[in-house]
């Protein structure tokens, strides 16, 4: 897995148990965090599929 695409999960992790934390306490705030954990899982997703690319086209 690609090292950006690791990070990527991992502030999409943190944003999530930030946004429940946030709801928790309710503190509405918690819809910035969901976005954020948003955008990074798509980040996420990006880098691994476009690492996937690479190699498809590194081996053929």
């Amino acid at each position: 897995m690609p090292r950006l695409a690791l990070y990527a999960l991992v502030v999409c992790a943190l944003a999530v148990a930030a946004a429940v934390v946030s709801f928790v306490q309710g503190n509405f705030l918690g819809v910035v965090w969901v976005l954020l954990a948003g955008l990074s899982s798509n980040m996420a997703w990006y880098y691994i599929r476009r690492a996937k690319a690479e190699k498809a086209t590194a081996q053929g």
